[in-house]
């Protein structure tokens, strides 16, 4: 193998080389996004049926729609919310189903029971995914230009020229309204001719017609027959023609007789602002597979090139490559600082120049054949790769200085002098490489086996680390060999002798250690299986648990609402409050305010929303601290809003997966009655719970509505029925889109509506004037009953029952421990028997992801077991390998404890990646005791001291490489801070159980039994 190794060292050497041009190419065409790429197993249905009362709209649209939609196959739980004329229907699929199949199932199902929904109902079905939030977020204010003038300039310059950048899906606009001509007719004279609104409306639909009526053919020529009346503009709109009366011969009558007609906008219920003005939003989505980074750049590029009005300005209020970049370098610079610690550790122990440099040229090359994986595969740098990069750094320095440093002990020891005897000894350690490297592979393994959010991210993660180990594995066995045999020189052994001094000292002080130990080998498996093993399990008792990593994002989402049925005035006033506090806020950069919208989009009332505040970067309190500042002096300065807040990729996930808020408690019941009433109590009381804030009760009142009740007798007294009576009044005060005027490349809509005097008090639908068939006049209080409806609740429904979810967050406490105290609550309330209780939220998707991690734990064990027994066919070394790898997994335990980090999915893919690498640990030092030999241990210590420095050597790498992401000074960093932290403390502890503890266990097991004799150094 040697020989064949020499012979073909300069196809190995190309081959090195191609590689990692291929890598750096890879390296520079990959997209950049903050997460993984991951199909979300969720659809979503909007549905608008126009003015509808909730429970009308359930039963007419909602439940139909429920039923039908249920029977897709792949439908897991289907959830709705009714409110008036607007639903939402969430439908969640197994994951791993094909999303674009399930979309298009969807789709079918609903064109299916299409024919039976009410008229004019409308619907929009979409796919859950990141793609449905902005990437980038641009607002444009103008002291000069009103709202509507903005939007102008943001549909007809902004837009086109942002969705032709690659990589932009769409660009969606928020904040003033569509231009429209309003036609505000005035009922007296109406009556006077003996028409009514609709007359008005029908009127001008027939006269603005462009119809094509066929092709002449006529001299050489074909021409297109065009019937056309084309109205263009206002004045067109008041010189249209009505016939009076219902004869036809009636005089004629003009829409400027009748009407006033005037440029307006659309009937709009919400608010946008920036900052404190007025403005027009602008949010950037991106495709699935663009690079938000490019994305954003290229925007910001386009829009300082476009030649806006110099009095608009253009603030970004959300900009997620921030995050991304932060994020970026923050792994970046863990890779590089972990490179120099790793490099400062081989410099003290081996002394080497040549050393350093071999494994400083070889870190690079690992890390482009990686990316030139990923490129394959389609993957991202994301922040899972990037983390599995940072994590990576440490194993491939690994392999890279076992190798050496074997190399440089054969040289010691005189057996290797010349490059053949070099590969000779590189090829004695062929075996122990292979096995160690497989030990880290197999823990990753189970992971293709679990899904959701858990399996989306650290299968990318996984096949990062694995891809860069399966390349370190090629470059340690071959060409580091290659390139030591012929490039390292005696004085690089005298060198690494000259470090003496110092590993001298840590011989013997392991020789004190194990002497002191092995003298009584019992008495210390036994203490440290007590000691650790009792600690092991007290924290984790103790340690505190969560879903995802905290993360300083740099902005987060407040999302507001006032009180039901609230005016858009009275609700923008306490906004006005709400404002007023954020600005006074030092840490805040901007914020754009959304009344009426959300920026995720969603079913909105007019007296709720959202704002997205930016934080400043640099030095300031951290995002958690100003959450919870605001949110303070918001409940004590304007009462009478409910504000909830959350960090927006934490939102971002929450909507995808489930719900966004830490704790629902989902109540059951046939019974509106009693389902409010548990709602009720089940909200206060957790509001005695501990470090459990922003509570709703779910309760969600749509608004208050006034009903006129038709008095069908006297309506047919006058010539009327209840469906002409709300023909009338919807012209009257909704308005009716006539028709549309085409100005340049943009439709107009011409509304039919009454005066506004007429929609300024409650009272005054009272005395409207209704036009009866034949002309005469009648007040909506001759025929109806004109009452106010309070409170009109919307409606939730799981799975076709009825249901309401109580939602909270947290503050200053960890999910598992407040959630066993609302458990408790909950119970000691002594709900009625008819209320079922469940619990979801961000809780429901933490005990998934535990559950499928702590499968994957056990696989992890249970292959690296496998892996032992095949290496070394002893069942005793292998019982005694797995107990040193729980006694450091208990020792993860008490490091988070420490700490105080959380124990969430990044932790325990922390502690899964420690089953490996304590794995690899153990292999080495098996690796220098001859089977064949009886082990005594004589034997054992002598291994532990010929593996003490590479053993030592292995950990502090890791531990250097991952110390700068465990110490999270990057506010990118948070994602990884778990996994860095449960892995240092896990190696930590390896050390001693590795040369210490596993040499008594192997000694007191059968067949491992002996007693210490004389040794010396």
């Amino acid at each position: 193998m040697s020989a064949s190794l020499a012979r073909h060292g300069r196809a190995l050497w190309l081959a090195m080389i191609l590689l990692t041009l291929g890598g750096i190419a890879g390296a520079l065409s990959l997209p950049v996004s903050l997460f993984p790429q991951i199909d979300y197993p969720r659809v979503v249905v909007s549905i608008d049926a126009g003015e509808r009362d909730p429970a009308q709209m359930e039963a007419e649209v909602t439940r139909p729609m429920e039923i039908a939609l249920r029977g897709i196959q792949g439908v897991t739980r289907l959830r709705s919310t009714t409110s008036r004329g607007s639903a939402e229907i969430q439908l969640n699929f197994a994951w791993g189903e094909n999303m674009p199949q399930a979309l298009l199932a969807t789709q079918g199902a609903l064109a299916t029971i299409q024919p039976d929904l009410p008229s004019g109902t409308r619907y929009t079905a979409w796919r859950a995914d990141p793609t449905v939030f902005p990437v980038y977020g641009i607002a444009l204010t103008s002291r000069s230009l009103d709202q509507e003038a903005l939007r102008q300039l943001a549909e007809l310059k902004v837009r086109p020229a942002l969705t032709g950048i690659n990589g932009v899906s769409a660009v969606d606009i928020l904040g003033g309204a569509p231009r429209t001509f309003e036609v505000e007719v005035d009922p007296s004279k109406l009556s006077t001719l003996g028409l009514g609104p609709g007359d008005v409306a029908t009127a001008l639909a027939k006269a603005n017609v462009v119809r094509g009526a066929g092709k002449v053919e006529d001299r050489h020529r074909l021409y297109l027959v065009l019937v056309e009346n084309r109205l263009a503009g206002a004045a067109d709109i008041a010189a249209t023609p009505l016939r009076a009366g219902g004869d036809g011969n009636s005089g004629l009558a003009t829409v400027g007789s009748v009407a006033t007609v005037r440029p307006s906008i659309t009937p709009n219920y919400s608010l946008v602002t920036s900052n404190g003005q007025n403005a027009v939003l602008l949010n950037v989505r991106q495709t699935f597979s663009g690079d938000t980074v490019q994305v954003v750049k290229l925007v910001s590029e386009r829009m300082k090139s476009l030649g806006l009005p110099p009095s608009v300005t253009i603030t970004p209020f959300y900009d997620q490559s921030e995050l991304v970049t932060g994020a970026a370098n923050a792994v970046r610079d863990a890779i590089l600082l972990g490179a120099v610690l790793a490099g400062l550790v081989l410099f003290v122990f081996l002394r080497s120049f040549r050393l350093m440099a071999i494994t400083a040229a070889v870190l690079p090359a690992v890390l482009s054949g990686t990316c030139l994986v990923l490129y394959a595969l389609g993957m991202h740098f994301d922040m899972m790769t990037l983390g599995g990069m940072a994590a990576a750094v440490g194993l491939i320095i690994d392999d890279a200085v076992v190798m050496l440093e074997h190399m440089m002990r054969r040289m010691q020891e005189g057996a290797a002098k010349d490059p053949p005897a070099l590969l000779v000894a590189a090829a004695e350690m062929g075996k122990p490489l292979l096995g160690s490297t497989g030990a880290t592979i197999v823990v990753f393994l189970p992971l293709a086996f679990i899904s959701g959010v858990t399996g989306g991210f650290f299968k990318a993660l996984a096949i990062t680390i694995v891809a860069a180990l399966g390349i370190s594995l090629i470059y340690a066995r071959f060409l580091i060999p290659l390139i030591a045999a012929y490039w390292l020189r005696d004085r690089d052994a005298e060198a690494a002798e000259s470090a003496g001094g110092l590993f001298g000292r840590i011989i013997a002080a392991y020789d004190r250690a194990a002497h002191r130990a092995f003298a009584r080998p019992k008495l210390l498996v036994f203490a440290v299986l007590i000691v650790l093993g009792t600690a092991g399990i007290l924290s984790y008792r103790h340690v505190p648990s969560g879903f995802m990593p905290h993360m300083d994002e740099g902005g987060f989402i407040l999302d507001y609402k006032a009180q039901s049925g609230a005016a858009l005035s009275d609700t923008n006033r306490l906004l006005n409050q709400v404002e007023a506090i954020i600005q006074a806020t030092p840490e805040v950069a901007s914020y754009s305010r959304r009344t009426g919208f959300q920026l995720g989009g969603g079913l909105t009332e007019a007296d709720e929303g959202d704002l997205f505040i930016r934080l400043k970067g640099g030095s300031r309190r951290s995002i958690d601290e100003v959450m919870a500042d605001i949110r303070r002096k918001i409940e004590a300065r304007v009462p009478g809003i409910e504000i909830e807040t959350a960090q927006l990729m934490e939102d971002l996930i929450g909507d995808l997966t489930a719900v966004p808020q830490p704790i629902e408690i989902k109540l059951f019941a046939d019974d509106p009655a009693a389902l409010a009433k548990a709602a009720k109590q089940v909200g206060g009381a957790l509001a005695s719970v501990q470090g459990v804030v922003e509570i709703v009760d779910g309760l969600r009142v749509a608004g208050d509505a006034i009903a006129v009740r038709v008095d069908a007798g006297a309506a047919l007294q006058q010539g009327l029925d209840t469906d002409a009576l709300a023909s009338q009044l919807e012209s009257l005060v909704g308005g009716t889109s006539a028709t549309q005027v085409r100005i340049g490349e943009q439709l107009i809509d011409v509304r039919v509506r009454g005066p506004g005097s007429l929609r300024e008090r409650a009272d005054a639908l009272a005395q409207l004037p209704i036009t009866a068939p034949d002309g005469h006049i009648v007040r909506v209080s001759q025929i109806a009953k004109v009452s106010i409806l309070a409170g009109q609740k919307q409606h939730t429904r799981e799975d076709l029952a009825p249901f309401i979810d109580v939602t909270a967050r947290l503050e200053g406490r960890d999910l598992g421990s407040a959630m066993k105290d609302i458990r408790k609550t909950v119970t000691k309330l002594s709900l009625p028997p008819s209320i079922r209780v469940e619990y979801g939220g961000i809780y429901a998707q933490q005990q998934k992801s535990f559950r499928d991690l702590a499968m994957v734990f056990a696989a992890a064990l249970l292959l690296s077991t496998l892996l032992l027994t095949i290496l070394y066919e002893r069942l005793s070394w292998t019982f005694a390998a797995l107990t040193t790898v729980l006694l450091s997994a208990a020792c993860v335990m008490c490091g988070l404890w420490i700490t105080g980090i959380e124990l969430d999915i990044s932790a325990l893919m922390g502690l899964t990646m420690v089953v490996g690498m304590v794995s690899e640990l153990i292999v080495f030092f098996f690796a220098e005791i001859d089977r064949d030999r009886p082990v005594e241990l004589a034997v054992l210590l002598e291994a532990g001291r010929k593996r003490l420095r590479p053993i030592l050597m292995s950990a502090l790498i890791a531990i250097f490489t991952l110390s700068p992401l465990a110490l999270g000074f990057s506010r990118g960093a948070g994602l990884q801070r778990p996994l860095a932290t449960a892995i240092i403390f896990g190696l930590t502890a390896a050390v001693p159980l590795v040369l210490i503890f596993l040499p008594a266990l192997v000694a007191i097991l059968p067949k491992g039994s002996a007693r210490i004799g004389r040794h010396r150094a």
